[in-house]
């Protein structure tokens, strides 16, 4: 089984059930049919919007086809899907972010509990593997738990981290990290930050102000901010994008848990309604299991019939 065939097999198996229910002993695709198949999506947790974007394309062909078999339907939802995942182009980078940035600088947001700890330890590893030398700032530290996992984190990967004690001043955190890195000529910053979302406006202003520090040691940093999400958590996941997206540009997605749920739909959903590509996806407890997102064999697999009985 491939890497994504694993991520996405949950919610292939729910989806795939329910439209060879919708179209079992049918000899079109009628109103029944189109009902079944928005039910599927919203099940998957595509979220309500998107589905109805589906849904809507569908319609159209139907009215204009008049039958289409379940391969052609299937084909049909293929590329519909594939076209709303396309926010960057055809391919996908072998590497995600432009490592022509030295240092470049990623600042990684969410809330606590979505693995947002164990994704920047991760990162370091991979980058850290490529040869590279790589800083992590132990910015959030509003939890001292937050700091400690870090540094184990860091501590697995073999890379330098800078913290302070709980309560400081996470801005302080990130432009010691900034200005330690340009100084021992670091490849990569991993900036990770307080994870919550009690108040947008605190929340934006803390964001804001470590940006603020940073560049005033590179006047482009942070060049990406990541925000990590738990796609078990289904359509909570999507509010969390679009409250993170109020508070500050969201360059790109983490999404972890792919692989033990039924809720992979909600990739589609954000990316769809966000214009904001994944980068990376989490597929597993390991060191290793953080794997660069692409979004065709990620299609593929979610729509590929293997091992599925129709």
């Amino acid at each position: 089984m491939g890497l994504f065939d694993r991520g996405v097999r949950k919610t292939k198996e729910g989806f795939f059930q329910r439209l060879s229910r919708a179209v079992v002993g049918k000899s079109k695709v009628d109103d029944d049919v189109l009902d079944a198949i928005e039910e599927a999506l919203v099940a998957s947790d595509m979220g309500v919007d998107t589905t109805l974007k589906v849904v809507d394309s569908l319609e159209e062909r139907v009215e204009r086809d008049k039958y289409m078999s379940f391969d052609e339907l299937v084909d049909i939802l293929h590329d519909e899907i594939g076209k709303m995942l396309d926010v960057e182009g055809e391919t996908a980078p072998e590497e995600p972010f432009d490592l022509g940035k030295k240092p470049l600088v990623v600042m990684v947001v969410g809330v606590n509990g979505v693995g947002k700890t164990t994704t920047i330890g991760k990162l370091a590893a991979r980058y850290r593997a490529k040869g590279l030398k790589v800083m992590i700032g132990a910015a959030d530290t509003f939890r001292a738990a937050a700091v400690d996992q870090l540094q184990i984190w860091a501590d697995r990967a073999g890379v330098d981290i800078v913290k302070q004690g709980m309560g400081s001043d996470p801005a302080s955190v990130a432009f010691d990290t900034v200005k330690s890195a340009v100084a021992r000529g670091a490849d990569v910053v991993l900036i990770d930050t307080a994870g919550r979302l009690h108040n947008r406006v605190d929340l934006m202003n803390e964001l804001t102000k470590i940006r603020n520090v940073m560049r005033k040691v590179i006047p482009d940093a942070p060049h990406e901010v990541l925000l990590v999400l738990d796609a078990s958590t289904g359509q909570n996941a999507y509010q969390q994008a679009k409250e993170f997206s109020r508070a500050t540009d969201i360059t790109c997605l983490a999404v972890t848990k792919l692989d033990g749920t039924a809720k992979g739909g909600v990739v589609i959903g954000i990316v769809d309604q966000l214009k904001v590509p994944v980068k990376f996806i989490g597929i597993g407890e390991g060191i290793d299991d953080l794997k660069v997102f692409d979004k065709k064999e990620f299609v593929n697999s979610l729509f590929s019939r293997e091992d599925i009985e129709k």
